[in-house]
């Protein structure tokens, strides 16, 4: 299959924003094969039962629709396609959802964790793939951003997916601060071979719902992931965290967009202090976008306080043109920091 048509396709179910996506180009889409194999691939509920929101296919459809007409130059040669044509139809006539209500119902978002370093080709149907449920445009009462991937967790995916990022995991007990939505905590047990992952977050609500994705992914056994709520800033002495731990001793800390509020950053520090406290040795890798400079530094200088050493991974990340993977925007500066305790004090 043409590789200008899988990277499409992979950008409309993680639902790129349409003035973004790769549209594939005019050749492509006046073949009626490739029209076929569009409606198939991304419209028919029958064949795909993780489709993106109905209100989402419009958008997309209807500029598809545009190109594929632009494309035809000979009418009498070319057609186009009467499923497209009757699903635009079957889309505009439905009964879809007022914009408000739409942005704040769950949506099936699906990621391609494709290695870096494969030159495999993939099936459609086969390529490596974390599917979760998101509400992307909902913040909890408690002002949580849990129901959403950001971009910081996409990046620390992306670098997590190259061989030097990957072997930071694969065969690793692994925790997760913040986890959100779960992407991170699933791509490291479903994809990245970790030996096991702890996926915690603060918000009851945010746990409730990582627990489903889980479910999505095949991952609903507490031998391979746990989840539980974890509040920063109070001892680990005594609690559920300590029998984690001696249960599947940790190797790795991973936490992503969790340093920008200032005022948690004291809490999140010391829960840091905590973790090096019950294991020592621990790598801690913290991936945040920079959105405000003076808060990021804030955790830096709080890390070093803390007798931590601090170092900035070299991954820069791609411009959306040319990722071909996970997607996402890098207007804002995005940092992935590499966090151990200073061996002098250990």
């Amino acid at each position: 299959m043409d590789s200008q048509l899988l990277l499409f396709r992979r950008q409309y179910y993680q639902l790129v924003e349409p003035d973004f996506l790769a549209w594939p180009p005019k050749q492509l889409l006046r073949d009626a094969g490739v029209q076929a194999w569009l409606y198939k691939k991304l419209f028919d509920a029958d064949g795909n039962d993780r489709l993106p929101p109905a209100r989402y296919q419009l958008r997309v459809l209807k500029p598809l629709l545009a190109k594929i007409e632009q494309a035809i130059e000979d009418p009498e040669e070319d057609e186009i396609s009467d499923e497209l044509m009757t699903h635009l139809s079957s889309l505009i006539s439905s009964n879809l959802p007022p914009e408000a209500t739409a942005v704040q119902q769950k949506t099936y978002v699906t990621f391609s964790s494709l290695p870096s370093s494969s030159n495999e080709v993939y099936d459609t149907g086969d390529e490596p793939t974390v599917t979760l449920l998101e509400r992307r445009h909902l913040i909890s009462g408690s002002l949580t951003t849990g129901f959403r991937t950001w971009e910081a967790a996409l990046h620390l995916g992306s670098y997590l997916l190259t061989p030097e990022g990957s072997s930071l995991v694969r065969g690793k007990s692994v925790i997760e601060l913040g986890a959100g939505t779960g992407f991170l905590s699933i791509l490291c047990a479903k994809q990245l071979e970790a030996a096991h992952v702890t996926a915690t977050d603060g918000d009851e609500g945010v746990v409730e719902a990582l627990r489903e994705n889980l479910f999505l992914n095949g991952l609903d056994d507490e031998e391979k992931v746990l989840t539980s709520i974890l509040r920063w800033g109070r001892g680990l002495k005594g609690t559920w965290v300590e029998e984690d731990c001696e249960a599947w001793p940790y190797d790795v800390v991973i936490g992503a967009d969790i340093t920008y509020d200032k005022i948690a950053i004291s809490a999140l520090v010391a829960t840091l202090r905590f973790l090096f406290d019950m294991r020592p040795k621990l790598q801690v890798v913290i991936s945040g976008a920079v959105r405000n400079a003076e808060t990021f530094e804030t955790f830096r200088h709080a890390c070093l306080r803390s007798k931590f050493d601090v170092s900035e991974v070299d991954f820069q990340p791609k411009p959306m043109r040319e990722q071909t993977s996970l997607f996402y925007a890098t207007a804002v500066p995005l940092k992935i920091l590499m966090i151990t305790r200073n061996e002098a004090t250990i």
